[in-house]
């Protein structure tokens, strides 16, 4: 990673790459920094906001998961430039959004820019080997990462001074279509710039995209048991709605049903996909096959990092308020340098996954410090030293985002061909555990007792994980490395043989 300023080859594919993770992150996250204005100027109650926010995150896991399906089946590129220009849509709509539901609608269909950073994950491994594949995927989800802070810097500043083509309001609504216009241009830009895989490397495709591909019988029903949260998720979003008056209890029934429904037309296809295995007119010989249960690990490890962390950033400056007596302004300062631990943090865990030994344990080892980062927030209290809050802040965020990068530094080594597919759900699964997280926060006592339990609780996590994780996964040695297997399994109606 020597030349990663020169901007020039491989580097030059993650410099693109990670501005266009960045990009999504800001349209993700453009409308935090100016709630408050959009609040006073549509008359929102706190109810309507919360549920404004969780529809920020709602069609997020089901998107991971279909983008992971499209990104094995077309490639990085033509798929990250059309998210991207996408992006423009719910953008320039939520801008004029007039009303509480024409927000909610512009929101759930904004939510599935939330899926971008899948695709990268994919380019970033066709372009760089395995012993720096960790390094150079936290770089890309650090860097990118930072998109959400980006966007709390950046769009306060950019309404305040368009104020003058609002009849001089802050104008929030031409920042937040900005977002979504400069995303569009960039698509293009993105779709003129880069490749999916270096001159003389093939693209590894799946038999089939319709649903991820295993190798053993006993992991295909591994598969469809891991899948009933992503689904069960989208049950709980709707329930959160219901209670926000949003839908009605018979539009609750239906959404069920639906989703019972979508649950299985999913497992269909995932047979489909895996017909061959099961029918026993394939059989994979050892060199190709994969454990399922690696998949699990990282979903479950994602929950306890990337999930804890969506949820934390939400209430972490109200807790610091709270809990240690600050002022607003000093309370979000330091909450800010959670977010703003990205930057080193995530290629620091790549960087040590590389450089250890040992992926397995780097994992579990980060995992199980963000469950003590996590049990020490919730032991700390006002009266302690500013500089104390500052450097637990600090620490515990770096485990946080760190076991994010060592989580995405075995996620491309598992199986190359559907790194897409992977991706997309070890992601879902950190929204799952955000929408689980905050669903449990809303339910405990406010104040500061809550904000303890809450911290408490994924502290717990941490500690859970980290152990599954040191006592049930694997090493990872396979890569997109050209050295890495590229033969694909064959098989005839006729014979399992080859």
């Amino acid at each position: 990673m020597a030349g990663i300023w020169s901007f020039s080859g491989r580097y030059r594919i993650l410099h693109f790459t990670w501005f266009a993770f960045f990009l999504t992150f800001v349209v993700w996250f453009n409308f935090a920094p100016l709630a408050t204005l959009a609040k006073a100027e549509l008359g929102l109650t706190d109810p309507q906001m919360r549920t404004i926010a969780i529809c920020n995150v709602a069609l997020t896991v089901p998107a991971r998961i279909i983008i992971g399906m499209i990104l094995d089946r077309f490639g990085p590129r033509i798929t990250y430039s059309c998210l991207l220009i996408y992006a423009a849509i719910p953008c320039i709509a939520f801008a004029l959004a007039q009303d509480f539901g024409q927000m909610v609608i512009s929101r759930l269909a904004l939510s599935i820019v939330g899926c971008g950073f899948v695709i990268g994950i994919r380019m970033v491994a066709e372009w760089f080997g395995e012993r720096e594949i960790g390094l150079a995927e936290g770089i890309y989800g650090g860097w990118g990462n930072f998109g959400s802070a980006g966007a709390a810097f950046t769009l306060p500043t950019i309404a305040a001074g368009t104020a003058f083509l609002a009849a001089g309001q802050v104008n929030w609504r031409l920042a937040i279509a900005l977002t979504g216009i400069i995303s569009a241009i960039y698509g293009v830009i993105y779709y003129f710039s880069v490749t999916d895989t270096p001159p003389g490397k093939v693209y590894q495709r799946p038999a089939s995209s319709a649903g991820m591909e295993v190798t053993t019988k006993r992991d295909f029903w591994f598969l469809l048991v891991m899948n009933i949260p992503l689904v069960g998720v989208l049950g709980l979003i709707a329930w959160r709605l219901t209670q926000a008056k949003f839908l009605s209890e018979t539009g609750f029934g239906i959404t069920c049903l639906l989703l019972v429904g979508l649950y299985l037309f999913q497992s269909y296809n995932i047979w489909q996909a895996n017909k061959p295995l099961m029918t026993g007119q394939l059989h994979y010989p050892a060199e190709e096959r994969y454990k399922f249960s690696q998949v699990a690990n990282l979903e479950l490890a994602y929950v306890a990092c990337f999930g804890s962390e969506l949820a934390v950033v939400s209430m972490l400056p109200t807790y610091f308020q709270r809990g240690f007596g600050l002022t607003a302004a000093m309370a979000g300062a330091i909450a800010g340098m959670y977010a703003f631990m990205n930057i080193v943090a995530r290629p620091g865990g790549g960087w040590i996954s590389d450089k250890v030994g040992s992926r397995k344990w780097t994992l579990a080892i980060t995992i199980g410090c963000t469950g003590l980062g996590y049990l020490l927030f919730s032991m700390f209290s006002e009266g302690v030293a500013i500089v104390a809050v500052v450097l637990m802040t600090m620490v515990a965020s770096f485990f946080v985002m760190a076991a994010e990068g060592a989580t995405y530094a075995i996620v491309p080594l598992i199986q190359p061909r559907i790194t897409g597919q992977i991706a997309g759900n070890v992601g879902a699964y950190g929204n799952v555990g955000a929408v689980v997280y905050l669903t449990i926060y809303s339910l405990l006592p406010e104040g500061v007792g809550g904000d303890k339990i809450f911290f408490q609780m994924l502290g717990m996590v941490g500690l859970v994980v980290g152990f599954l994780i040191a006592f049930t996964m694997n090493e990872v040695k396979r890569g997109h490395s050209e050295e890495a297997t590229t033969r694909v399994p064959v098989y005839s109606q006729e014979s399992d043989r080859y």
